[in-house]
């Protein structure tokens, strides 16, 4: 059997949790009667709305744009009315801009075929990608066409496919590259006609074996020499799919901190991202649907829901049956790096990865004390960063001074409070700290 590939440094091994929902098949949500469009999707500018209230919209239709700046624009997911231009909740942001579309279901949804796009050249597939409004799907929102023109210094060699999906409990990742796989082989080809390689490595954890399968057996079954696709199976550890230690996992090198990985000539996109460059590529379809894991002790029905962006989360608990009296807390993303909610009339964006339904045997909600400095957290970082430090320097009013640290070189992956004996949020002294720093 090969070598499992992991990256060197820290790293910890949370419970899986992933048994909920790692066999069950991708389902389509039913249309909501309405949708909640944030117009902040992705890192960079927000769109401004290009509708009014009362127009007439139709499936795929643009309805925001961006001007200026980094962006991608905003398609209206189903066909409908604009009922109100308005504000939605946020797990992070509190309210943002959104547009709310009330839907018409008697419409029937568009169909789309397949277009020619082995003759188009660079410049015509990254405007597909633009177009689409594709953006990181797995969870950072940056704008895909901009991470497929890298800087002209820096010349690509290699294409990364993030298939580690190394979050307890999620599995839409998992799902789509058993049922999709082929779509994401093609979509890798696509990005690797625009970056103008052919080497594409495919990272999956080894708890994923019938999504390794899948995968493997369509590379095998699409690569050519101009597109030669591999899957490199990886061990499981927490968090084998961030971008850089992944980077170091499947390649040998090491990102320097601060760099991008084109530093190191390569381009990292998750396996959820290229199905989507697929769709707008190869199918002229934007993206604005949403494969998402539903999961935890405290939902009534767990689930792999492919949903509409700016469906709301009361809307998905309606359509799997209410919440268990179990439940506990409720988390947007995974449990080491989403966000707690408080409400259910949250929208779902394009970088909602899960929705948790956690009971209390699945949380700790023991109080943090002060740092006993075991140095626990340091061994844990995969960054070789000293999260304790920032904690006691954060709590003595010098966040300021947290630089020395590598507090910018952080990526909040949870690993330091995990593992830390005191339960410090040390996560969200990280977070505090960047804020501070920053002024």
């Amino acid at each position: 059997m090969p070598t499992l590939l992991t990256f060197p440094k820290g790293g910890v091994h949370p419970p899986e949790a992933k048994g909920l929902t790692a066999g069950l098949a991708i389902e389509t949500m039913p249309l909501p009667a309405e949708l909640e469009l944030v117009l902040g999707q992705h890192i960079g500018a927000p769109c401004s709305p290009t509708v009014t209230r009362k127009d007439e919209v139709t499936e795929g239709q643009v309805v925001g744009t961006v001007t200026k700046g980094l962006g991608v624009p905003l398609h209206a997911p189903a066909a409908g009315t604009v009922s109100a231009l308005g504000v939605s909740a946020h797990p992070m942001r509190v309210t943002t801009p959104s547009i709310t579309i009330k839907t018409n279901r008697e419409i029937a949804p568009v169909q789309y075929s397949r277009q020619e796009w082995q003759g188009l050249n660079r410049e015509e597939l990254l405007q597909r990608v633009q177009n689409g409004g594709v953006i990181g799907v797995g969870g950072a929102g940056f704008p895909s066409h901009v991470k497929l023109s890298p800087p002209p210094n820096n010349p690509i060699d290699t294409l990364i496919l993030n298939g580690a999906e190394c979050e307890p409990y999620i599995t839409a990742d998992h799902r789509q590259m058993v049922e999709k796989s082929a779509e994401i082989v093609e979509g890798a080809q696509v990005i690797l006609k625009i970056l103008g390689i052919s080497n594409c490595q495919i990272g999956i954890e080894n708890n994923k074996p019938d999504a390794i399968a899948a995968m493997t057996e369509a590379a095998a079954k699409l690569s050519t020499p101009q597109a030669q696709v591999t899957v490199r199976p990886m061990q499981v550890k927490y968090p084998q799919g961030s971008e850089k230690q992944l980077i170091q996992a499947v390649t040998g090198r090491k990102v320097p901190g601060l760099a991008l990985p084109s530093a190191v000539g390569v381009v990292v996109h998750n396996v959820s991202t290229a199905r989507a460059i697929y769709d707008a590529v190869v199918l002229g379809k934007p993206l604005y649907e949403k494969v998402m894991t539903i999961s935890g002790k405290g939902i009534a029905r767990p689930a792999n829901l492919l949903v509409k962006v700016g469906t709301r989360v009361s809307d998905i608990v309606a359509h799997l049956g209410g919440v268990t009296p179990q439940l506990a807390k409720i988390v947007m993303g995974g449990p080491m790096m989403g966000f707690a909610i408080s409400t259910l009339d949250i929208p779902v964006t394009k970088t909602t990865s899960s929705v948790l339904f956690l009971a209390e045997d699945e949380i700790d909600t023991s109080e943090h004390s002060q740092c006993i400095r075991c140095g626990w957290c340091i061994e844990a970082c995969p960054m070789g960063l000293e999260p304790k430090e920032v904690g006691i320097y954060v709590e003595a009013g010098r966040a300021q001074d947290t630089g020395q640290f590598g507090v910018f070189e952080c990526f909040e992956c949870g690993c330091c409070a995990y593992v830390c004996p005191a339960k410090r949020p040390l996560v969200q002294f990280v977070r505090l700290a960047k804020m501070k720093a920053k002024r």
